[in-house]
């Protein structure tokens, strides 16, 4: 089954603001669980299922970290 990887940007009003690589869609909040929240990683599925990815947040999380402390070195 296809499935697709989306981050969430920002939610406005009833909507979710995904990233899907360089393309931004507007989803409705209905479509995610209740504890969703900015940065989380998703897969959505052609089925219409929604699934938090929590590994590949935290890998991201992390990878965002190391790439900031590399900025800021003296």
């Amino acid at each position: 089954m296809k499935r697709r990887r989306g981050i969430i940007d920002r939610f406005e009003g009833d909507l979710a603001v995904v990233e899907f690589g360089e393309v931004m869609e507007d989803i409705p909040k209905s479509r995610f669980p209740e504890s969703s929240q900015s940065g989380d990683v998703l897969w959505f599925y052609e089925d219409g299922r929604v699934e938090m990815d929590t590994g590949e947040k935290e890998r991201l999380s992390k990878e965002i970290d190391e790439l900031m402390d590399e900025l800021w070195e003296d």
